[in-house]
Formats: C-alpha cells, sequence, structure tokens
C-alpha cells in the first residue's frame, strides 16, 4: 500500500476548467521564451569580435563568458520552477525579466572580462525564472483539451528563440559591436515586462510547496559542478583532475541531496518522481533531442564560415531551415497524439533528428548549400515532431500544482542535452584536429556528427520502450 506522501493530489481545478489561454497572454509568454533562449546562442557568433576587443580577454575567460550563462541557467531551472508554483509564477516571471535586463546592462557596460561574465551570470538568472514560469502558467491556463497545442507553442518559441541567437549573434558580429546586442535586450526587457504585466493574469499559487533553501543549494551546487565538467571537458581533457573533481563532487552532492530529499518533509522535490516510466522517458527524450539539436548549431556555424566561407550574418541566416519545420510539424505531432498517442511522434520525431545528423556528416567543402539545407529541415522535422509530445509528456507526468517543477525538470534536461551535444562534438572535432581550414574542419565533423546521430538514435529505442507501458502513467509524488 502506498503512503499518503506518494499519493497523487487531487486534480487541480486548473485541470477540470476550460482554457483561460488568451492570445495576447500566449504571445507575451512565448516572446519571453524566445528572448531568454536567444541568448544562449548569440554569443558563441560574437567570440571572434569579442577575443579583439579592449576587454583583452584570456581563453578560459571567453569560455566563463559563454558558459555563464548556460550554467546558472540549468542550475537555477528547477528551484526557480518550484519558487514560481509555491510564490505565484507571474512574480517570478516579472522577476526574471528584471534579472535578465539588469544582467543585459552590466554585461554593456563591463570594463572587464570579470564584469561581463557576472552580468552573462545574472541574465542567466533572469532565464532560469523566465522558462519554468511561462511554460507553467501556460499549463495553469489552457484547459486539457488546449494545453499540448499551447505547449507546442511554447517549444517554438524554443526554436525561434535559437534562430534569433544566430541571426542577432551574427549581425552584431558584422555589423555592430558586441555591446550593441545586450543594450537591445535592455529596452526589450523592459518592454516584455510591460506587456506581461498587462496580458498575463495570475494564477493559483500551489498550496503544497515549501521553502527548502538547503535542498536548493544541494541541487544548485550538483547541477554546477555537473555542467562545468561537461562544458570544460572538452579544453582540458575528460581524465584531467579538474574535470573529474568536477563531476566527483556534483555525484556526491547529488547524492546528499537525494538523501536530504528522502528524509525531508517540505523537500525542494521528491526524487520518487522518476519511479514514472513516463517521466524519465521524457526527460531522457528531451536531453536526447537537444544533444543532437545543440551538436549541429556548434558544428554548423564552423562549417558554414570556414568550410563554405560565409560571413557571420549570412551564418545566422543559413540556419532558418531549421526553423520551418518546427513551424509547421507541431500541429502534425498534436494530432498524431490526440489519435495514436505519444510514442508514434516521438519515436519518429527523435529518429529523424539522428538520421538527419547523419546525412549533415556526409556535408563537406563540394556540398551545395542546398543539399546541406535538406539535411536541416530533416532535423527540423524531427524537432518540430517529438518535442511537443515529449513537453507535454514532462508536465503531465507530475500534478497540475507542480507544473512550474514539471517545467523546470524538463527544461533542465534541454540544458543539459545541448551541453552535452556540445561537448561531445567539440571533443570529437579535437580528436581530429579541426581548425580553421576548409579541408580540416570538413573532415573532423563528419565522425563528430556521426557520432552524436548514433547517440540520439540508440536513445531513440531506450525513449520508446520507456513509452510503451508509461503514456498514462502519473509520477507518484505529494
Amino acid at each position: 500500500m502506498s503512503s499518503p506522501a506518494l499519493s497523487p493530489p487531487p486534480a487541480a481545478p486548473a485541470d477540470t476548467a476550460p482554457s483561460r489561454l488568451r492570445r495576447s497572454t500566449l504571445l507575451a509568454l512565448c516572446s519571453c521564451v524566445l528572448v531568454a533562449q536567444s541568448m544562449v546562442a548569440a554569443i558563441n557568433l560574437l567570440i571572434p569580435q569579442l577575443a579583439a576587443s579592449s576587454l583583452h580577454p584570456s581563453s578560459t575567460e571567453l569560455l566563463w563568458t559563454v558558459d555563464a550563462y548556460v550554467i546558472v541557467f540549468a542550475g537555477l531551472l528547477i528551484p526557480a520552477g518550484a519558487l514560481g508554483d509555491r510564490r505565484g509564477r507571474k512574480g517570478v516571471l516579472l522577476a526574471g525579466l528584471a534579472l535578465f535586463a539588469a544582467g543585459a546592462t552590466l554585461s554593456a557596460l563591463a570594463a572587464s572580462p570579470a564584469l561581463l561574465i557576472a552580468g552573462r551570470g545574472v541574465s542567466g538568472a533572469g532565464a532560469a525564472c523566465i522558462m519554468p514560469a511561462t511554460m507553467s502558467i501556460m499549463v495553469q491556463l489552457a484547459g486539457p483539451a488546449h494545453r499540448a497545442r499551447a505547449l507546442a507553442s511554447w517549444t517554438l518559441a524554443v526554436g525561434l528563440g535559437g534562430l534569433a541567437g544566430n541571426v542577432g549573434g551574427g549581425a552584431a558580429g558584422q555589423f555592430l559591436t558586441w555591446r550593441a546586442l545586450f543594450w537591445v535586450m535592455v529596452p526589450l526587457g523592459g518592454l516584455l515586462a510591460l506587456t506581461v504585466a498587462v496580458a498575463v493574469p495570475r494564477t493559483e499559487r500551489s498550496p503544497h510547496g515549501h521553502p527548502d533553501p538547503r535542498g536548493t543549494v544541494l541541487l544548485v551546487a550538483a547541477l554546477v559542478a555537473l555542467l562545468a565538467g561537461i562544458i570544460e571537458g572538452p579544453a582540458y581533457g575528460w581524465t584531467s583532475p579538474r574535470i573529474l573533481a568536477f563531476f566527483a563532487v556534483g555525484a556526491i552532492l547529488a547524492g546528499v541531496f537525494t538523501r536530504h530529499a528522502l528524509r525531508s518533509r517540505a523537500a525542494l522535490f521528491d526524487p520518487r518522481v522518476f519511479r514514472s516510466r513516463q517521466l524519465r522517458a521524457a526527460v531522457l527524450g528531451t536531453a536526447t533531442g537537444f544533444f543532437g539539436l545543440f551538436s549541429l548549431f556548434y558544428a554548423n556555424s564552423q562549417y558554414l564560415q570556414y568550410v563554405k566561407g560565409y560571413g557571420p550574418a549570412v551564418t545566422g541566416l543559413a540556419i532558418v531551415p531549421l526553423t520551418i519545420g518546427m513551424a509547421v510539424f507541431p500541429k502534425v505531432a498534436t494530432r498524431w497524439q490526440t489519435a495514436s498517442g505519444p510514442r508514434p511522434a516521438i519515436a519518429t520525431g527523435l529518429a529523424l533528428i539522428g538520421a538527419g545528423l547523419l546525412g549533415a556528416a556526409t556535408a563537406g567543402a563540394a556540398t551545395p548549400y542546398a543539399l546541406y539545407a535538406c539535411w536541416l529541415l530533416v532535423i527540423s522535422a524531427g524537432t518540430g515532431l517529438c518535442m511537443p509530445a515529449l513537453t507535454v509528456g514532462v508536465v503531465t507526468a507530475l500534478p497540475a500544482h507542480q507544473a512550474g517543477l514539471g517545467s523546470g525538470l524538463g527544461t533542465s534536461a534541454r540544458e543539459m542535452g545541448a551541453a552535452l551535444g556540445v561537448a561531445v562534438t567539440g571533443t570529437v572535432l579535437a580528436v581530429h584536429e579541426a581548425d580553421a581550414r576548409a579541408g580540416s574542419f570538413a573532415d573532423a565533423m563528419s565522425p563528430a556528427l556521426r557520432t552524436v546521430g548514433a547517440v540520439v538514435l540508440v536513445a531513440t529505442v531506450l525513449v520508446t520502450l520507456g513509452y510503451r507501458t508509461g503514456a498514462a502513467e502519473k509520477a507518484p509524488i505529494g
């Protein structure tokens, strides 16, 4: 017999109510997602300009300029999601937009690499508040019949954010300065905050949440250590003392957090949620999709510049085919999921991502861009098919009153997968001694994308098996 702590609470009113998600609210929330996600990728295209700037950053400082946003962002997602459930999702979203703009201001004014890195970290903290708050507000406002469609829009905004980051970073790198990119974010953050204040209603707070400062510190420290190890692995070597120390500290802290959460009456979240087969499969599938997608992002910008000779602005635009499938196929996926359940759409989508990566691995200096773009379209179609269903899978595996926690888990999986995809791709490129010469990089990109594509296909099998019996299973959590 299950204990009361493991029995799901009664369904929240939002689960039975008709949709209260207005189009203006959906547009405001998706705009916040797009802007927060864009700053993950935008900085990558500005690295050459930053390296030659008056800040004179070292190679390590450049690495942390890129990574500070991602590490803080991913590390704080779960606590920020739980905070929104407990204290109010709209308030956390507005606080996140304020932090995001403050970090952009600090970055734009930075007179030293340390201040630039600090600004990126503050913006990352803001993004960590923005992402789960937007998703959980959608879940609370959309009735069951409209939830999949709303989350498909959220997923599309994430993809468009990646595009916006590439295009914006490329344009700033070629026509403006790196400071201009950050200055644009300041009034944009203010405008989004005003829009949210007017267009987004407040949602009910969870009566079940309790503050857990000890658990929060343990979990954030564990995630930051693991992410730092993943991100810096290619630079220092996976067996170097620094990287092994990161992974060891992360594993120990994760174990301490689990022990604390199982014993606490008011834990940040109950690790027993992962008894749900659906939740495990959805988290793995989400991480797998972004593992493949960000591996492509990392290799694509270098392939188009080093091998095809494109400038930064054209490179940013050349990724546009990746958004076509993300825009078109979520509607197909929603109908398919309604008719046949999530498993077919997820299996097909992840398989297409893997196949597209294997196809992109054949690209070389003589490959026409039109053919390369076809492989981008395959990956785009796969993302559009599987990501809405996976997002719904994570959120619906948890009770409605923990929508923020669910969105935090899902977005953490995205960021961890993305970081691992970049790390694995960078490692394989380094092993094959890739450099800026066209032939050298093309020869190294092929095994890198083949490796990632093969990993995606293997993980697709595991995710598909996980959905075999877990489609209707709820996570056991109080």
